[in-house]
């Protein structure tokens, strides 16, 4: 695939915005590791294959194991995440699957047992800022050189 716009020198006022949603979403008490795990996750739905380059090799510099990375989209048969963690991968799902899958009463509850209302409203915006990248780098044509 070929890059179809650089949307960098296009609209560089908005990409201005989203850095700074970018910097707010990095500013947050959410672990970074987790937030990797989440735009992995998101990345993941939507096949995003730029941005799971990007944040799976942003997470092996932050030390998260190769194991956790390989297994982040069967996280349900897994016991090498935390319940947080897991609860926050589920969130992802409902989230970037809205139209489909809502955020049921239940799932909010669990979220609660393990972040803040505020963790929540920073999840919500993690979550909604990896979508937003995933969906300009795929309409955009963004691609990944085996090159690098």
């Amino acid at each position: 695939m070929k890059q179809r716009i650089n949307y960098l020198e296009v609209a560089p006022e908005a990409l201005n915005i989203m850095m700074e949603m970018e910097k707010y979403t990095k500013s947050t008490g959410i672990d970074r590791k987790l937030r990797e795990l989440i735009k992995i996750r998101a990345s993941q739905i939507n096949g995003c294959a730029f941005c799971l380059n990007m944040h799976t090799s942003d997470a092996r510099k932050m030390g998260e194991t190769e194991q956790r990375l390989y297994c982040v989209s069967a996280w349900r048969e897994c016991d090498f995440y935390t319940d947080a963690e897991k609860v926050a991968l589920e969130l992802t799902e409902h989230v970037t699957l809205v139209p489909t899958k809502r955020v049921p009463d239940d799932l909010y509850n669990r979220v609660c047992i393990h972040f803040s209302e505020k963790d929540y409203v920073d999840l919500v915006i993690l979550i909604n800022q990896i979508n937003s990248w995933n969906r300009l780098s795929i309409s955009m044509g963004n691609f990944v050189n085996a090159a690098k």
